[in-house]
């Protein structure tokens, strides 16, 4: 094997200037074997739509791509096994938003994509202090992860349309607390593009050094 060509993303070694941002895809690599995923399932999979055209969006920016998935209990698992385990039957979601190779891809324990896991690390080194929050369900790891992600001071923006919840309810509580007590962008992506929100961030930076 040569080991001067890396199989996956790499990362600088140091932390770089902050400013990028970068799109989180949460659990949507996903059997959807659990309870109530009959209810889940065709939600994630309308949410895969925006969720691909954002991930087109962001690659052809030059911009990061980080998958944040959970183990499901298979506590050795990997990328790999996980992505194979999807599509071992058809699976819609998982299809059309299947890792490329230049995607990160970190693997949770827990609700939060910050919880024992290395996004703590990996975002300064890519030099990301701007969040993009998709996936499911938004109630929970979306939730968890994006309270996470605003007490490290990330600007969030979880597009409404790449998201989704087993309950409509409770995903809307979710998305009204993330933008009233996180400072949230929660616009759809066909209401808001990746340049006008980025410009928006770079508006309110330059009012603030002002300031």
């Amino acid at each position: 094997m040569n080991r001067d060509q890396p199989d996956g993303p790499q990362a600088p070694d140091h932390d770089q200037p902050r400013g990028r941002p970068a799109l989180l895809i949460i659990d949507m690599i996903n059997c959807f074997d659990f309870p109530g995923s009959e209810i889940l399932e065709p939600k994630a999979a309308r949410a895969a739509g925006a969720i691909l055209r954002l991930k087109k969006e962001m690659i052809s920016a030059g911009y990061p791509v980080i998958y944040v998935n959970d183990n499901f209990g298979e506590w050795h698992s990997e990328r790999s096994r996980l992505v194979e385990r999807a599509l071992a039957r058809p699976n819609r979601v998982a299809g059309m938003l299947k890792p490329q190779d230049d995607d990160f891809f970190i693997i949770k324990p827990q609700f939060s994509g910050f919880y024992a896991t290395n996004l703590p690390v990996l975002l300064p080194k890519l030099g990301v202090s701007r969040l993009i929050l998709t996936g499911i369900a938004t109630d929970i790891c979306i939730l968890f992860t994006a309270a996470d992600a605003h007490m490290r001071d990330y600007a969030l923006w979880i597009p409404r349309d790449a998201v989704a919840a087993e309950s409509d309810e409770r995903g809307q509580f979710a998305l009204d607390t993330m933008r009233e007590t996180m400072s949230a962008q929660t616009h759809a992506s066909d209401a808001l593009s990746l340049t006008d929100w980025i410009e928006q961030l770079d508006r309110q930076d330059d009012q603030h050094e002002k300031a």
